[in-house]
């Protein structure tokens, strides 16, 4: 068995979801960048590796998860759960997020001219995403269900117009990095979505709610890069065996 210092950061989020927060207080991307160790990350960002551990074992210690096993979620059902948690999460929350930054963008873009190029990364991303999130439904977790209930039933799977499932993940992953780096550049220009001293209330939400979307969101990858997709994978090699 793998220990701690072996495992990848998405395999240590995969295995107990709750370290994610761990990551998060260093800055750490455990979703698209989630194929690196906690050893090289830290010489990367000049991090205290012990400190990790010990953060990581404290929030072992305190017990089982009393939340969702992700790990252990069927993969049709797991994709059931993205659509309905975080892709919906994402549908309602972006126009709310639009509607802010537009009115921040008209009041205080003289004085804080960095919310223009926060306005039109957002607005960027939610498009992206809009797109990626369909493309999922319509194509990549229907194909997901189909080969969960072949295996169940052991029927004869048709093979499917994009060939492998590793070409549209290749592809999903691929977008999941360019938001993960729109974000990066949002909380860059935010000050880690710090208000300015001189920030309305409806800044301050703004601020807030972004923060709570780019979480949402960095969940939601760590759910498909690191158990969604590397499940889908090896369910179709084994359906062809």
């Amino acid at each position: 068995m793998n220990t701690t210092e072996e495992k990848t950061i998405g395999q240590l989020v995969a295995d107990d979801y709750r370290t994610a927060q761990v990551f998060r207080n260093h800055k750490i991307d455990f979703c698209c960048k989630g194929n690196r160790t906690i050893q090289e990350v830290a010489e990367k960002n000049n991090l205290s590796v012990d400190l990790i551990y010990r953060e990581i074992d404290e929030i072992q210690r305190q017990g089982a998860a009393e939340n969702i096993d992700f790990k252990a979620l069927p993969l049709d059902l797991l994709a059931d759960y993205i659509e309905k948690k975080h892709h919906r999460y994402a549908e309602e929350k972006i126009p709310v997020l639009k509607q802010y930054l537009n009115k921040l963008e008209k009041v205080h873009g003289t004085t804080h001219p960095e919310l223009y190029k926060i306005n039109y990364l957002f607005t960027a991303s939610s498009g992206e995403l809009a797109m990626h999130m369909k493309k999922e439904e319509l194509v990549l977790f229907p194909y997901i269900r189909k080969m969960v209930k072949a295996e169940q039933q052991r029927l004869t799977l048709d093979d499917p117009h994009f060939g492998l499932v590793k070409n549209p993940i290749r592809a999903m992953m691929q977008e999941h990095d360019n938001e993960g780096e729109r974000f990066r550049q949002i909380e860059g220009l935010s000050n880690d979505y710090t208000p300015p001293v001189d920030a309305c209330n409806t800044y301050k939400v703004t601020f807030a709610l972004l923060k709570e979307f780019q979480d949402d969101l960095h969940f939601h990858i760590h759910l498909e890069n690191n158990l969604l997709f590397p499940g889908a994978i090896e369910l179709e090699k084994a359906l062809k065996a």
